[in-house]
């Protein structure tokens, strides 16, 4: 990764110097042209104030020191006077661009390239008042001329530029790859990693990222430990006891009592696989998108009461059921699977005697006054295998998973789940979903 990036810097940086060498010799040059003409103007505006140009020709001025060329040119095109040259050896300069620029818009300027000097020649033309035109020329050196006496001078700069770039471009690569090499190294101790402030909001992302993977993976891991532990329970009942009736231990009245346990033990091994697989689906997500519909949450606890009343009376718990319709967008068979656990819970941890109310106005409450949630485990009761009388628990026939599901289950529906529970004093539970629909 190091190698690339650095091969992708030299590149820009390479790129980056050429351009910069290209435009600002073409820039320079420019500037160059205009201060040339610049000055042939000048040059052209003096010698019309001045008045001397008929002296010059009268006195046959010719090749003068400075490198000006002086030529001053009639209307017709024919040459006047020229500093170089016999103004009667000359042609017609009518036809000249800068002449003719001149004679048209009052000045003229033009370059053009002596193959034999290796030069440019800069013309500038004014027309004067009397309509004659004054041409001054200049030879200077081309843009070749330019790049090859600046060549070297260009191509040393180019070379500490090109370096010096290259050492600040592995400095910044080295910065910015070894936070991240920190970080592949030793995931656990993220916030050792030095990092400069643009990469801290990544660290901290990939910090929560880590942490939710490592608590992911623990709880995996618990889960499968209860998984365990919880099949290990009833089929070391169910060995036994059909072990001690195959040798023949045990007398009749005992062996009936055996297979009642028996049957007991795999009926409580069945409702836990049940459950497990119920919620490892709910936590899988459905394959498809869930199909949604309009259900009436009074008429599921309606049913759920009628299920439920012989493992009611079995207990000796009343339910009872009130409110009126409560229409929301949800999935019929999880929702049912919601009333239930709900009930379950209710029935099972309550007391002979005991109350299990379903009030249903504008979200879902169970409540009952049975035997409460302490405090310290009012948090925990939503996770898998928790349970907070593991004795009762058993005795009951509870899988610790209920409320894993109604959990999951309000998740799916962007239901929120509400708590309220004093110990020896019952339990309510609260479903508020966000999805409801007038009657």
């Amino acid at each position: 990764m190091t190698r690339k990036i650095n091969r992708d810097f030299m590149f820009v940086i390479a790129v980056a110097v050429f351009l910069t060498v290209f435009f600002t010799t073409i820039l320079s040059y420019r500037s160059f042209q205009e201060e040339v003409f610049s000055e042939l103007s000048s040059f052209a505006q003096m010698l019309e104030d001045l008045e001397i140009l008929g002296q010059m020709k009268e006195q046959g001025f010719l090749k003068p020191e400075e490198e000006l060329r002086i030529t001053w040119i009639d209307q017709d095109g024919s040459v006047l006077y020229d500093s170089y040259a016999d103004d009667r050896a000359l042609d017609n300069h009518k036809d000249r661009p800068e002449i003719w620029k001149a004679l048209q818009n009052g000045e003229g300027a033009c370059i053009r390239r002596s193959q034999t000097l290796d030069k440019s020649i800069f013309f500038y033309a004014k027309r004067m008042e009397d309509g004659t035109v004054i041409r001054i020329a200049k030879e200077a050196g081309s843009i070749w001329n330019v790049y090859r006496d600046t060549l070297p001078v260009t191509l040393l700069i180019a070379a500490l530029s090109f370096f010096i770039a290259m050492w600040l471009a592995r400095c910044l690569t080295r910065a910015f790859i070894r936070p991240i090499e920190q970080m592949a190294e030793d995931m656990d101790h993220l916030e050792d990693v030095t990092a400069y402030k643009e990469l801290l909001p990544f660290i901290r992302l990939i910090r929560s990222q880590h942490e939710e993977v490592l608590q992911v993976a623990r709880l995996r891991q618990e889960f499968t430990a209860n998984v365990s532990h919880e099949l290990k329970t009833p089929l070391t009942s169910i060995c036994g006891y059909a072990e001690l009736i195959a040798t023949g231990m045990a007398s009749k009245k005992e062996g009936r009592h055996f297979a009642a346990e028996i049957h007991s033990n795999a009926k409580r091994l069945l409702t836990l696989i049940e459950d497990i697989l119920k919620l490892s689906e709910l936590e899988a997500g459905p394959q498809e998108e869930p199909a949604f519909e309009t259900v009436d949450v009074y008429d599921l606890a309606g049913a759920c009461m009628d299920m439920m009343a012989p493992v009611a009376d079995k207990h000796e718990v009343s339910l009872s059921l009130c409110g009126g319709p409560l229409l929301v967008r949800g999935d019929k068979g999880l929702l049912e699977e919601l009333l239930y656990n709900l009930c379950d819970n209710g029935i099972r941890y309550n007391r002979p005697g005991g109350h299990v109310w379903i009030l249903v106005t504008d979200r879902l409450t169970v409540k009952d006054d049975g035997i409460g949630i302490p405090k310290r485990c009012q948090k925990r009761v939503f996770e898998r295998f928790f349970r907070v009388d593991k004795s009762r628990s058993k005795k009951t026939g509870g899988t610790g998973l209920g409320l894993a599901i109604v959990k999951h289950i309000a998740e799916v529906h962007g239901a929120a789940l509400s708590l309220e529970s004093d110990e020896d004093a019952g339990t309510t539970i609260t479903v508020d979903f966000p999805q409801r629909q007038q009657s």
